[in-house]
C-alpha cells in the first residue's frame, strides 16, 4: 500500500511538472485523443484563441472551432491520415466567431503501433496576417486617424483640421518637428479620402541625390542618357492616388521649380521626353522646419509654398501637449508588452515625473524609443525604473538637474540686492544657497547631491561644514 501511495504521489508530481512546463512555453499546445476530444490545452493556446480551458477541454474540437470551407483542422487531418505535417498555415474561428491564423506543426501520437491521438504545436500569426491584408487593401498604408494617440485639445484640433482635408483633393503641407508623426497624418488623410483604394506612395526627398530624384519622380525616356530606358516615375505610379514627398525643403530650387510646374499643369514630362502626360495625383508634402524660415534661408521657393500650402497642418511638438504623455506611455507599454511577451504595468513615480520635465526634442518617436529601450533590458520586473532608461536620457536629465533654475538665481539676487556685499562674500552666499537647493531637491541624499554638483562626497561634506549647512535642521543656519 505504501509503495502504491508513493507511485501515485510521484505521478501527481510528474503531471504537475508537465503542466507547469506546458504553461510556461511560448507556443500553443493542443492535444486530442483518437476521437478528437481535447485532452491537453496550454495557457499560450488559450491566449492565442481567446478561449477558457473549460470551453475546450474534454470537448470535441469540431464542436468548439469552425473552419473555412476550403480548410479542415490539421489535428483532425492527422487523426485521419496519420501523417505528420510542418509549418502549415491554418485560419479558423473560435466559439465567438473571432478569426485566428496559426502556423502549425501537427504530430500523430502512436502507442504499440496504434493511433492514440494527435498534438499540435502552434505559433500565432493572426495580427501579422491582418496587417498584411490591411497593407494590400490600403496600397501600402496602414494608419488612420484612429491611430493618432492623444486627448489634449491641441492635438484634437489638429486632427479635426486634417479630417476636413479628406473631403477635397487640394494639396497639403504638413509641418512638424522630427518624430511628431507627419507620415501618420499623411496616411490618415489618404485613407480618409475617396482615394483610399488608389495607390499611396511615399518618397523621402533627402534620401537620394538630385540627379536621381528627378528621374525617380518623373520617370525617364529611353535614350535620355547612357543606359536610360523607359521607366515610370512616382507621379505616374501614384496616378489616381496620393504621393507623399517627405522633407520637401531638401530638394534643390531648380527641382522645386519643376515640381511647381507639375502641380500647376497637372502633367509630367519624363526626363528626356518631349511630350507631357496628364496625371491625377494628390500631393502631400512634409517638412520639419517652419516654412517661413525655409523661405528666408532659400531652402523653399515662395511660389511652391503657396501652391503646396493650400491646406497647411502644423503638428505640435510633444512638449506643447504634455497632457498626452500618460496616454502615450500606456499605449507604448501595451504595444511592447504584446511584442516582447512581457507584463510591464507602469513607470515608477521618479521616471514618470522625469518624463514631464524632459524636453522631448525627438517628440513622440523619442518617447516610444525610450520605452522600447527600457523594456529591452528588463527581465521579470513590472515597473520601469530610472536604471532601466537609456544612458543618453539619464545623462541629459542629470545635466538638466545640474543647471541652476533662473527663479532661484533671481530670487537670491533680489533678496540681497540692497546689500553692498563684496564679490567674494556674494559668491559664498550663492554657493551656500545653491548647495541647499540641490540637497533639498535630492531629499538630503549626500552621495547623489555630490554627484550632481560634480564633487566628491567628502568635498561636499567639507563645504557644508564650512558654510554651516545643517541637514538635520532642514537647512536652518547654525
Amino acid at each position: 500500500m505504501e509503495n502504491t501511495n508513493k507511485a501515485i504521489h510521484y505521478l501527481q508530481y510528474i503531471n504537475g511538472m508537465y503542466k507547469r512546463i506546458l504553461d510556461k512555453i511560448d507556443v500553443g499546445v493542443h492535444a486530442v485523443d483518437e476521437t478528437g476530444k481535447t485532452i491537453i490545452y496550454n495557457k499560450k493556446m488559450m491566449q492565442m484563441e481567446s478561449m477558457d480551458i473549460q470551453d475546450v477541454i474534454n470537448k470535441n474540437l469540431l464542436d468548439v472551432f469552425m473552419f473555412k470551407d476550403d480548410q479542415s483542422s490539421t489535428l483532425v487531418k492527422a487523426l485521419q491520415d496519420g501523417n505528420e505535417t510542418s509549418n502549415v498555415k491554418q485560419t479558423y474561428f473560435n466559439n465567438k466567431g473571432h478569426e485566428i491564423t496559426t502556423i502549425n506543426n501537427t504530430i500523430p501520437i502512436y502507442h504499440d503501433d496504434k493511433l492514440q491521438g494527435a498534438v499540435e504545436i502552434a505559433k500565432d500569426v493572426t495580427k501579422l496576417e491582418r496587417l498584411l491584408k490591411e497593407n494590400l487593401n490600403n496600397k501600402g498604408t496602414r494608419f488612420t486617424f484612429d491611430n493618432i494617440i492623444g486627448k489634449s485639445q491641441t492635438i484634437l484640433d489638429v486632427i479635426e483640421g486634417a479630417k476636413r482635408a479628406t473631403r477635397t483633393s487640394s494639396y497639403v503641407l504638413i509641418v512638424g518637428e522630427t518624430g511628431t508623426g507627419k507620415e501618420l497624418f499623411a496616411q490618415s488623410i489618404h485613407n480618409g479620402s475617396n482615394r483610399l483604394s488608389a495607390p499611396f506612395i511615399s518618397q523621402n526627398c533627402a534620401a537620394l541625390p538630385d540627379n536621381l530624384i528627378e528621374s525617380l519622380l518623373f520617370g525617364t525616356k529611353r535614350g535620355a542618357f547612357t543606359g536610360a530606358v523607359d521607366t515610370i516615375g512616382l507621379f505616374e505610379q501614384a496616378n489616381g492616388g496620393t504621393l507623399l514627398l517627405d522633407e520637401i525643403n531638401s530638394l534643390n530650387l531648380n527641382l522645386q521649380a519643376k515640381l511647381l510646374r507639375v502641380l500647376q499643369e497637372k502633367t509630367i514630362r519624363r526626363v528626356g521626353d518631349t511630350k507631357d502626360t496628364p496625371i491625377d495625383v494628390r500631393v502631400i508634402a512634409n517638412m520639419n522646419e517652419d516654412p517661413i524660415d525655409a523661405i528666408a534661408n532659400n531652402r523653399l521657393r515662395k511660389d511652391l509654398y503657396y501652391r503646396l500650402g493650400v491646406v497647411t497642418i502644423f503638428i505640435p511638438p510633444l512638449r506643447e501637449r504634455i497632457e498626452d504623455i500618460p496616454i502615450l506611455i500606456e499605449h507604448f507599454i501595451e504595444k511592447y508588452n504584446e511584442r516582447f511577451n512581457m507584463n510591464v504595468m507602469r513607470l515608477s513615480e521618479e521616471v514618470r515625473q522625469s518624463f514631464f520635465e524632459y524636453d522631448w526634442h525627438g517628440n513622440v518617436r523619442e518617447l516610444e524609443h525610450i520605452i522600447e529601450a527600457a523594456m529591452n533590458i528588463m527581465m521579470d520586473e513590472e515597473v520601469i525604473r530610472y536604471n532601466h532608461l537609456p544612458y543618453h536620457y539619464r545623462s541629459k536629465m542629470q545635466i538638466k538637474e545640474r543647471m541652476i533654475p533662473l527663479s532661484t538665481v533671481d530670487t537670491f539676487i533680489t533678496e540681497n540686492s540692497d546689500a553692498a556685499v563684496p564679490l567674494k562674500d556674494q559668491m559664498e552666499l550663492f554657493e551656500k544657497s545653491y548647495i541647499k537647493y540641490v540637497l533639498n531637491k535630492n531629499n538630503f541624499n549626500i552621495s547623489r547631491s555630490a554627484n550632481l554638483l560634480g564633487l566628491s562626497r567628502q568635498s561636499l561634506q567639507y563645504r557644508m561644514k564650512k558654510l554651516k549647512i545643517d541637514t538635520k535642521n532642514r537647512f536652518e543656519d547654525a
